[in-house]
């Protein structure tokens, strides 16, 4: 800091803070506000929007501050007043917009030190905040002086009385549910079950407490707005979400049925460990035979929907996919020849080994028949080079 002398110059800020922004929404001011004229003027404009408004108060009593310590100042003292201002939706959001603007008014006028004043508890909040940037040697707080007369009192009885009528937030819960209430009562009152009134209090608020708890409105509310916006997918997407869900109902239901026809080759159920042990085979041969067909059936519903998406989206993997779809259908044969070595361990054998045979067979057909594929039709596959090389192209 410069020096005069043996004096040191002292800057003090006096800071008016209004959290909750209300120079902004009622009067159409920008902050921050720095020097006596612009802070004057804002409040004369505050106040004549909004004569009740206690942040109009405030900068007046900031003002008049500055001009009492300037008529009071010593040689080395320099005074500056300034507004900030927050956000009407409170809380982080309004913490740091009054920094911002703090920062913004420090750099503009280096303070030594500050003399907040406020409006009320909600701005002195703000007293931590301004503390870790400048050191505070004041806080003024103003309070509106009110009459407590009748007429006044009830005026800001009926004020309360017509928000409490008027404003949904508030109605909801100060009306509605009292009316439910009384509404019930008369019910109960014209069929002469007065008595369970009680009950009908507990059901009521049960009912509105669990609702409110567990945000089941909030929820409802978001799903009424989910359906109202809703955008129905693509056709080959609504085609691949439709197998994918009939492919695995098909999966469910498959194995319903291999549990029937194992239980239907069941004579009598051991009752030992070891007797398990040797019927296992046998029992797994049959669910094997009563439920691939249908498991079958769904892992390839499941396949054909994606292949119908892959194509659409000119994707090479419908390739791929469609050798997948073969090898799946012709494992049905492999699985059912293991199903037979389970269950007649010397008879199935050969039919198992020549299933394996004619799978792996098919399976390199399969694939010389999607390289060919994919060569011959470039053109339609819009593909990246990854998925080239995926297909051992160069």
């Amino acid at each position: 800091m410069p020096e005069t002398g043996e004096q040191t110059e002292k800057r003090i800020l006096i800071l008016c803070v209004d959290r909750d922004g209300d120079l902004g929404t009622k009067a159409g001011i920008k902050t921050p506000l720095i020097g006596r004229k612009p802070n004057l003027d804002a409040a004369v404009a505050l106040v004549l929007s909004d004569p009740e408004e206690p942040d109009a108060n405030a900068m007046f009593e900031a003002v008049s501050l500055h001009d009492r310590l300037i008529k009071e100042k010593k040689p080395e003292e320099i005074f500056e007043v300034a507004t900030i201002c927050g956000s009407e939706l409170g809380g982080v959001g309004a913490d740091r917009k009054l920094v911002s603007e703090l920062n913004s008014i420090l750099e503009a006028f280096e303070a030594d030190e500050v003399i907040l004043v406020t409006d009320g508890y909600s701005d002195e909040a703000v007293l931590p905040l301004v503390e870790s940037r400048v050191p505070v040697s004041s806080v003024r707080r103003i309070v509106v002086k009110h009459s407590e007369s009748i007429e006044e009192t009830a005026a800001l009885f009926s004020r309360y009385m017509k928000l409490l009528v008027e404003n949904p937030r508030y109605s909801r819960i100060a009306l509605g549910i009292p009316g439910l209430l009384l509404l019930i009562w008369g019910i109960l009152a014209y069929f002469g079950v007065v008595n369970y009134y009680a009950i009908a209090i507990l059901l009521v608020l049960g009912v509105f407490m669990l609702i409110k708890g567990f945000g089941v409105d909030r929820s409802a509310k978001d799903f009424y707005k989910w359906v109202k916006e809703y955008s129905p997918p693509p056709i080959p997407v609504q085609i691949a979400n439709y197998t994918t869900i009939a492919g695995v109902l098909c999966i469910v239901i498959s194995a319903y049925s291999g549990y029937t026809n194992t239980l239907g080759r069941i004579s009598s159920i051991p009752v030992d460990f070891g007797a398990w042990l040797g019927v296992l085979p046998a029992l797994s041969g049959y669910f094997l035979k009563g439920a691939i067909d249908l498991i079958i059936v769904g892992i390839a519903t499941i396949l054909f929907g994606r292949g119908i998406r892959l194509y659409f989206e000119h994707d090479s993997r419908v390739l791929r996919n469609a050798g997948l779809v073969v090898s799946v259908a012709w494992s049905r044969w492999i699985f059912d020849g293991a199903a037979d070595v389970l269950i007649s361990p010397g008879l199935g054998y050969a039919n198992l080994i020549y299933s394996i045979v004619v799978g792996i067979l098919i399976a390199i057909a399969s694939v010389l028949v999607i390289l060919i594929i994919h060569r011959s039709a470039k053109g339609f596959f819009a593909i990246s080079k990854e998925k080239v090389d995926e297909f051992g192209e160069t």
